[in-house]
């Protein structure tokens, strides 16, 4: 079930477009949305404009209400000296001893250690943690998690991302997070949404983008002049500066291309949803349409 429609949606900064979508984009309902660009790109300011947070022209179709609608974001105004547990309990206009939806997040998270704790003598990974509880407590149909990752390390990263996943498993709500890490979204989203010079490069199921751009499945293999040799009769699509991409339609071409990198000792990642293979052939495919530099 369809739970918004974007269609015409324009923000300016002055004179400046920073964000224009003229073909219609539809969020259904249980959807998990990456939203991928390079910085600048429009990421943040899409998720802005869909909370009411910016002024846009254009229209957006919903039955949603705002408080149907939460957000993360990657800045925060929390009091640095500020105890923990009194911050979530004013968000929240709650004791958390008299709310039991708001101890099982807190306990989900490992959060309880913390709570004792003032702002500053958080982690990154604790204060990431301690956002992430304000917004789910909220429990909307709706919800955009701005770069929840940044700045974290790998470790970090990895179960905090689990977290997330494990908390939404099942559920049908949508969830949408803007993100660079291409490696957490292919665990997080079923559709993706590529946001370049402020417009949508490509919107759709991750599957049907990759076989779109990519085909359908993708070696990668480290950029050499030995590796370039040994593969140099396959076709190669984009790829980061350091990767070689080769795309294979056929059995028969992964056979072959199998074999020869094998043979070559060529350690090789095979893959039919790579993002980030995805997302940099979506974009050239993109520019060269739209005939940018």
């Amino acid at each position: 079930m369809s739970i918004i429609t974007i269609n015409n949606l324009r923000v300016n900064y002055g004179n400046f477009t920073a964000l224009e979508i003229t073909e219609p984009i539809e969020f259904k309902e249980g959807d998990r949305i990456g939203i991928i660009g390079s910085n600048g790109a429009g990421k943040t300011t899409f998720a802005k404009a869909l909370t009411g947070l910016v002024n846009y022209q254009g229209d957006i179709k919903t039955d949603l209400t705002k408080d149907d609608i939460g957000i993360h974001l990657q800045q925060n105004g929390y009091i640095k000296r500020m105890p923990v547990k009194m911050i979530i309990e004013t968000v929240c206009d709650c004791y958390i001893k008299d709310n039991k939806r708001l101890q099982e997040i807190i306990k989900f998270f490992d959060f309880e250690s913390c709570l004792k704790k003032k702002f500053a003598q958080l982690s990154g990974g604790q204060q990431q943690k301690m956002t992430i509880i304000l917004v789910l407590m909220h429990e909307t149909k709706l919800t955009l998690f701005d770069e929840v990752t940044s700045g974290l390390d790998f470790e970090a990263r990895a179960k905090l991302t689990q977290r997330i996943y494990d908390w939404y498993e099942n559920t049908d709500n949508t969830v949408c997070f803007v993100s660079h890490y291409y490696d957490e979204l292919e665990k997080l989203v079923n559709k993706l949404m590529i946001v370049e010079s402020g417009r949508i490069a490509a919107f759709g199921e991750v599957e049907a983008l990759f076989k779109k751009y990519c085909g359908e499945v993708v070696y990668i293999i480290a950029n050499s002049e030995a590796n370039i040799e040994a593969a140099k009769n396959f076709a190669r699509i984009e790829a980061p500066a350091h990767l070689l991409a080769y795309a294979c339609n056929t059995e028969s071409e992964e056979n072959k291309l199998s074999g020869i990198l094998v043979k070559n000792d060529i350690n090789f990642k095979r893959s039919n949803k790579d993002i980030e293979i995805l997302f940099v052939n979506a974009v050239k495919s993109f520019r060269e349409v739209n005939k940018l530099a």
